[in-house]
This record gives structure tokens, C-alpha cells and sequence, in this order.
């Protein structure tokens, strides 16, 4: 697992392993948000076992999956709301960290200015200049 910062309070990375959550607590973390549909991996990964690894390890764990296309402004404000009521710092993951990436840069359009919401991605290593549009757009409203 690599976690990738994405700001001083939100961090990323590819989906994660029962044996991570030790590591992720380790770092100062202390809400776990899943942003990957269970669908996508094997039983022992889905979110209901996730949960209790996380939990077990005294992390708050919240369930909050993108399925591409069919990304909603429920979605964004279930990830900004997480992030801004976390008592520490939030890792969120999905099978490469870019999702979660999008879902914090949209849910973050107005309260960040732009650039800076694509140059933390793109530190990350994270392409979001194909979003400025739609993080403008979002930013007016």
C-alpha cells in the first residue's frame, strides 16, 4: 500500500489489505473511508469485513463507494462531510486512489481554489487539469 497525501488532513491510496490497517492507524489516521463498490474485489475484501479490521483497530469506518458514471453530489457531500468531521486525519481508498481523489477535488470546488485542488492531485500523481471546468463551474454555484 502507498499512501498518497493528497492535504494535510486526506490521503489516499489503492485498495487496501486487512494487514494495512495497522499501518494506517500508525500514521496518524483515524477515519477510513471505502470508496470502492464492493463488486469490484473478492469477498474478504468487500466493505462489511473491511469495517471490522478498521474498526478494530479504533478507526471510524465509513462506506461510501464511486461506481463509475454514476458519481452523485450525494457522494461528494458524504466525503466532505467525513473529512470535515473526522477527530484526525481521513484515508480514503478505491482500487487506485484516483477516484477518491476526484470525489475529495469535486466535493472541495469552493471552499479550495482550483488550483490548488489540481495541483494536490497532481502531486499526488493524480490528473485532474481535465476537471478545471467542472471545479469552476461547481466553485460558482
Amino acid at each position: 500500500m502507498e499512501i498518497k497525501t493528497i492535504t494535510d488532513n486526506y490521503a489516499v491510496s489503492a485498495q487496501i489489505l486487512p494487514e494495512d490497517v495497522q499501518t494506517i492507524a500508525d500514521a496518524g489516521f483515524t477515519t477510513v473511508i471505502c470508496n470502492r463498490p464492493d463488486a469490484e474485489i473478492p469477498p474478504e475484501l468487500h466493505a462489511a469485513e473491511m469495517k471490522k479490521v478498521v474498526e478494530a483497530a479504533g478507526l471510524k469506518f465509513v462506506v461510501n463507494p464511486v461506481v463509475h458514471g454514476q458519481l452523485t453530489q450525494e457522494i461528494l457531500d458524504i466525503q466532505a462531510q467525513e473529512i470535515e468531521a473526522a477527530e484526525g486525519k481521513c484515508f480514503a481508498y478505491c482500487a487506485s486512489g484516483n477516484r477518491s481523489t476526484v470525489v475529495w477535488a469535486l466535493g472541495s470546488a469552493g471552499k479550495i481554489p482550483t488550483g490548488q485542488i489540481i495541483a494536490a492531485g497532481e502531486a499526488a500523481g493524480y490528473q485532474l487539469e481535465g476537471m478545471r471546468a467542472q471545479l469552476e463551474m461547481l466553485a460558482e454555484k
